[in-house]
């Protein structure tokens, strides 16, 4: 009878040390997925808060806290079971649906543009947005903003699966919803921060004194400031990453041309510089790939307007 509890218990050990292991194993390729996403990371954190300007400051944390909900739907519910069925089943269709993925954000990114050269370009959108009670511009922003969010989640996703794709399909399953979480959490919790920037500095320019004090105003009228670079930031990142996903998307189909012009590109202005060679390397290889996406994103608006005709303006 002893002999047998000792033997359980050992069995209870070895199993111990094996979730042990595993917990470590998911910790770590967590962190190396967080790191390897970084990049879509900063760009959804950029585009974000651009759904909030212009809607009551009283409904900002409340959108925040739905197209946090919307992320966490998106990488847990739809693309983290998609990951795993595609990795296992159809690897070779994730590539085209991360590049048709790509092309929507340069569309939405030429749109930008387009808005931000002739801004009366869609006045008949927005006569109907201008229309609409509060309620229904909240959820018309809040749905586009899960829109985009899924294609950025889906990049974030297969660039995770990409790095565990040998592992085990727990483990996978395991890292995909922790970077999920993770990445989530962290991305919101600063957009909340941001989006709010100006009411801590209100609260801390009537309430504080010396430094405190002027640190508040310079938050007060900085959050504006902040608010525009984010729109300009958020635009071109959409661009930057669709043409780095279509760009690496045609050389995962061997089409290495436009992956070996950037880099060509890149090397030059590298040695041209000479003052912080990764720096200005990595500015010059997302500038070619933003042009990519104005070049992909125009195309797609081209195509649009040719199947869909304009509607009439009004009189």
């Amino acid at each position: 009878m002893a002999t047998g509890l000792i033997a359980l218990l050992d069995d209870v050990a070895a199993i111990a040390k094996l979730a042990a292991s595993s917990l470590d194993d998911v910790a770590a390729q967590t962190a190396k997925a967080s790191m390897k996403a970084a990049g879509v990371v900063i760009d959804d954190t950029a585009v974000t808060p651009t759904y909030v300007v212009g809607l009551s400051p009283c409904r900002e944390l409340p959108i925040i806290g739905r197209i946090a909900l919307g992320s966490l739907r998106n990488k847990l519910v739809f693309l983290l079971p998609i990951c795993l069925i595609l990795g296992y089943f159809a690897p070779w269709v994730i590539t085209p649906l991360l590049m048709i993925g790509g092309a929507y954000l340069c569309f939405e990114g030429v749109e930008k543009l387009q808005e931000a050269i002739s801004p009366h370009a869609d006045s008949g959108e927005d006569e109907l947005e201008n229309a609409k009670d509060p309620k229904q511009l909240e959820d018309q922003k809040v749905s586009r903003a899960i829109r985009t969010d899924f294609i950025l989640s889906a990049e974030i996703m297969a660039l995770t699966l990409a790095g565990v794709s040998t592992s085990n399909i727990v483990t996978q399953a395991a890292v995909l919803a922790a970077v999920g979480v993770l990445i989530t959490v962290v991305v919101y919790g600063v957009v909340a921060l941001i989006v709010k920037a100006d009411d801590i500095g209100l609260y801390l320019a009537e309430t504080g004194a010396g430094m405190t004090k002027a640190f508040g105003r310079g938050l007060v009228k900085g959050t504006p400031i902040l608010l525009q670079a984010l729109t300009v930031i958020g635009t071109a990142a959409m661009l930057w990453v669709g043409g780095s996903i279509i760009i690496h998307g045609l050389a995962e189909f061997g089409l290495h041309g436009p992956e070996h012009f950037i880099e060509h590109i890149a090397t030059v202005v590298q040695q041209t510089v000479g003052v912080i060679p990764e720096v200005v390397g990595w500015i010059a290889t997302s500038l070619l790939q933003a042009v990519l996406g104005i070049l992909v994103g125009a195309i797609v608006v081209f195509a649009i307007s040719v199947v869909k005709p304009a509607k009439p303006h009004a009189a």
